[in-house]
């Protein structure tokens, strides 16, 4: 059941025209929207698979490489947060073409000289975060050409795009061992270009799509003010933000703590985030079907139980590994229920203002978990802690979901909420 729209919600004259252009279809625009994503979460994970490399060639300490690799997370995350409510003002069809060309800049600078100092890829890493923010401008561009009877399953299928990142993984090595460090850096620079014109020419926004009038600061205000925001950035701290702190770090995780090489590293988190990318298209299907918080708790208990394992160091092979997969499809499910609660409890017009908050606690919770595995390994030779914490937390949020997050959800949904 979908929040109504305000009354000061208004629709540009010439949107509706545009957006009933024969070639503006639901499919396509879903469509061109996950492409868009993808590539964006491509270049925004450029730099992950090759942590390990640039550790050895700059001399850097554990932290260091961490902090490499999580800080276009944390820039992509917190600038989902503005980039949101200019998508509910401008809609995607400016932002989409917008966010990608701006994009290309940083993976340009990195390729052809920011990749031969620490403080080079700091700063491209920063400004590298701009394709994290891709995600704020798809949800509440494809939430609006759907029902509120197939938004779990449509945006769970955008979600997909983060399979980017193991576009990224599974590529970019490969094309660094056969070219050179540059060349994957421009690869992705021309796919970048290529779909901000694309996308410039194709995208339209829904039909009678809800634009608001008021100034940003006070639509922030008011976002901030709705329980939905707080209780779906809590969830999707942990299912999306461990998703992306595992597909950030556990290349280096199975390199130092299996002694895996970089390939063979780089490929088995490609398989982590393929399951987890699958799985979220199933989560916000589920979710249409049987309700997001039943299909959260089951995710969540799953991280439980796989951190739990892993926390004890298993061999990999059946283990580790099954505990592993295991994780990613939780995560990547828990992630697709996650935005069908948004969908779900949201009102029309505050869905991108709220996917910028919600989308920037996922990506946070992926920034901390980096630096924390990497000080503790650090400090212990050991990444048992990080992970028995991964535990503690997911458990928490199990708790939550199946208390305060399922009253209201079925207030919204028109029913009687459960008593404790």
């Amino acid at each position: 059941m979908r929040a109504p729209q305000h009354p000061t919600d208004d629709v540009r004259p010439g949107d509706a025209g545009r957006a009933s252009s024969p070639a503006a279809r639901p499919g396509l625009m879903l469509a061109l929207a996950t492409v868009g994503f993808a590539v964006n979460f491509w270049a925004w994970a450029l730099l992950s698979p090759l942590g390990p490399r640039f550790k050895e060639i700059l001399e850097l300490s554990s932290f260091e490489q961490s902090l490499l690799v999580a800080v276009p997370v944390v820039v992509g995350s917190l600038g989902r947060i503005p980039v949101g409510a200019l998508t509910d003002r401008f809609g995607g069809r400016v932002m989409f073409p917008l966010v990608s060309a701006a994009t290309v800049v940083p993976v340009l600078y990195l390729g052809l000289s920011g990749h031969s100092s620490l403080w080079g890829l700091l700063a491209g890493g920063f400004f590298l975060g701009i394709g994290g923010t891709s995600f704020a401008v798809g949800v509440p561009f494809v939430g609006a050409w759907y029902p509120p009877e197939r938004r779990g399953f449509a945006i769970g299928l955008f979600g997909a795009g983060m399979g980017g990142t193991a576009i990224s993984a599974l590529t970019t090595v490969r094309l660094v061992d056969a070219h050179s460090t540059a060349f994957p850096f421009l690869v992705t620079a021309g796919a970048l270009a290529a779909y901000a014109v694309l996308s410039f020419a194709l995208l339209r926004d829904a039909p009678g799509r809800a634009v608001p009038t008021e100034p940003l600061t006070r639509r922030l205000a008011a976002t901030a003010r709705l329980g939905v925001t707080w209780q779906a950035s809590a969830l999707y701290a942990v299912t999306f933000g461990g998703y992306v702190a595992f597909s950030v770090y556990l290349p280096t995780y199975l390199k130092t703590g299996y002694g895996l090489d970089q390939t063979d590293a780089a490929n088995r988190m490609a398989g982590f985030v393929l399951l987890a990318v699958a799985m979220r298209p199933v989560g916000g299907w589920l979710s249409d079907r049987i309700g997001p918080v039943r299909v959260l708790a089951v995710s969540l208990g799953v991280v439980v139980a796989g951190a739990a394992v892993q926390s004890a160091a298993p061999p990999l092979m059946p283990v580790g590994t099954i505990a592993f997969l295991a994780m990613a499809a939780a995560l990547g499910a828990g992630s697709g229920a996650t935005f069908a609660l948004v969908a779900l409890l949201t009102p029309a017009n505050k869905v991108g203002s709220v996917t910028g908050v919600v989308g920037a606690a996922g990506g946070l919770g992926g920034f901390v978990p980096p630096l924390l595995m990497g000080t503790l390994y650090g400090a212990y030779g050991s990444y048992a802690i990080g992970l028995a914490l991964l535990s503690v937390i997911a458990a928490a949020a199990l708790a939550f979901t199946l208390t305060r997050v399922r009253k209201d959800a079925a207030r919204a949904a028109g029913e009687t909420p459960p008593s404790d």
